[in-house]
């Protein structure tokens, strides 16, 4: 049995799906205007951990992770600056040539972090302009949508109550993160689609009954959820700023366009990670990037590492400090790991552990408590080598920190060695096979074993 945190009632849950093993699963997606920082990489790793769990349990996962290439504009109010529009006119660049570059870097930061995108669907903003206007038209039909000299707006005053406001709990609070636009009827509306500037021309924009202009930003996730898991689906994912007001706008305008309710049975929000005091955030310019991470020797799996080390909904602070601790305790987990797998491999994991970690990991993704018990199997005297390892092998069908194929330790590479591998690397540039072969032989001769591989050439110390 799986029991998360819900948002929408604020209390732990069974999860029980629409569809008997199946899950579908709406994660909020980048805006492709800037490098992904580390504070949002933590939503894509929760949601990684959350499939990988439901995965675990049998559970056929159907995921959706949007990029959201227009309308996100630099206040949630829907007033300012487009963020990709303006980051074009400052890069001198197409909106298309920004976007195509940091969805792309964002596909890198995500591999990088071994979060899986096997059937993963990737739907943009841009592509499904269609299905957002079809959606706006609905809510015209339906009496809930006015013009203003902006655009279109969300009449949330019409709504019987204000019971789409149920995930955002605490969040809620009306004019802190937004602007006030006059025109609004109601502090709580919502822009549907918004207007191109009468005296100026946007790059990225498109015709619509209400005039040329581009979709506000939560219609695209509504539309695109619909399209791809149904007017009704089972878990809905994001960042604790989502909570207010992207989310109860999702859940505002999809509920009165289908008529049907929940839109989305379970709402799962991580927490925020500080950066010096402070939210980190692109819009302030406060934060790190993974690349930023790497530059300072430290690898994508130490920074997950140390963040399954916070509960989802716990916040984290980060700091190089913290990093470089973990990176020392994550050096000392391959050690063991190492260690583990020279033995004779194919024995069955411990079942006892095995079931405490699948308990520990079903009460609400608690990966604190699975990395405590992770030690504790390293420490376990009791456990033969090979199912110990085994055991570590089956953690990391979620865990996903590299523990059933633990990189090679560091090797001192003897200087004659070096020039060796060097000249090697020579005569292969120059196709001089049978050079290079005798260079290997002269290197394996010294004791070390070199491997080719599109990074470059892996050296090997080798066994007596």
């Amino acid at each position: 049995m799986i029991r998360l945190y819900n948002s929408l009632s604020g209390k732990k849950e069974k999860f029980e799906p629409i569809k008997p093993k199946e899950v579908g699963m709406y994660n909020c997606g980048p805006t492709v205007y800037d490098y992904v920082h580390v504070g949002n990489l933590r939503s894509y790793i929760c949601a990684d951990i959350f499939r990988r769990v439901f995965e675990y349990n049998e559970y056929s996962v159907r995921q959706v992770i949007n990029i959201t290439d227009v309308g996100h504009l630099t206040d949630d109010g829907d007033c300012g600056e487009d963020k990709i529009e303006k980051r074009a006119q400052e890069r001198k660049k197409t909106a298309s040539q920004i976007t195509i570059f940091f969805t792309e870097a964002f596909f890198q930061d995500i591999k990088a972090l071994n979060i899986k995108t096997d059937g993963t669907l990737f739907p943009k903003a841009t592509d499904h302009i269609k299905e957002q206007l079809e959606l706006i038209k609905k809510l015209e039909n339906k009496g809930y949508t006015y013009k203003a000299s902006d655009g279109i707006y969300f009449n949330t005053s019409k709504l019987p109550n204000c019971d789409f406001f149920r995930v955002a709990g605490d969040q809620l609070k009306q004019g802190a993160r937004v602007e006030i636009n006059s025109e609004k009827h109601c502090p709580t509306d919502f822009a549907l689609w918004k207007l191109s500037p009468i005296n100026g021309k946007r790059q990225q924009e498109w015709s619509s009954p209400w005039g040329v202009g581009f979709p506000g930003w939560h219609l695209e996730c509504s539309a695109m959820a619909i399209k791809y898991l149904g007017e009704q689906f089972d878990v809905h994912t994001g960042g604790i700023d989502h909570k207010f007001p992207h989310h109860p706008n999702e859940i505002a305008q999809s509920e009165t366009a289908t008529g049907k309710k929940p839109f989305v049975r379970y709402w799962l929000h991580n927490e925020f990670l500080s950066f010096e005091g402070a939210k980190m955030a692109k819009s302030v310019g406060n934060f790190v990037t993974l690349n930023d991470v790497i530059e300072k020797g430290i690898s994508p799996q130490v920074f997950r590492y140390w963040l399954l080390g916070a509960h989802y909904r716990s916040p984290i602070s980060f700091s190089w400090q913290a990093l470089r601790g973990a990176s020392n305790a994550y050096d000392k987990l391959m050690e063991h790991a190492r260690s583990l797998c020279t033995e004779d491999l194919g024995a069955s994991p411990d079942e006892a552990y095995i079931e405490t970690f699948k308990e520990i990991m079903n009460d609400d993704f608690n990966t604190p408590n699975a990395l405590a018990l992770l030690w504790k199997l390293i420490k376990d005297k009791k456990i033969k080598k090979d199912v110990k390892f085994s055991t570590m092998e089956e953690f990391d069908k979620i865990l996903a920190i590299g523990l059933s194929t633990p990189p090679e330790a560091e090797i001192e590479v003897p200087k004659k060695v070096a020039d060796l591998i060097q000249k090697r690397e020579e005569a292969r540039m120059d196709k001089d096979w049978k050079k290079s072969d005798l260079l290997r032989d002269e290197i394996e001769e010294l004791g070390f074993m070199i491997k080719d591989s599109p990074e470059g050439p892996k050296i090997k110390k080798m066994k007596c």
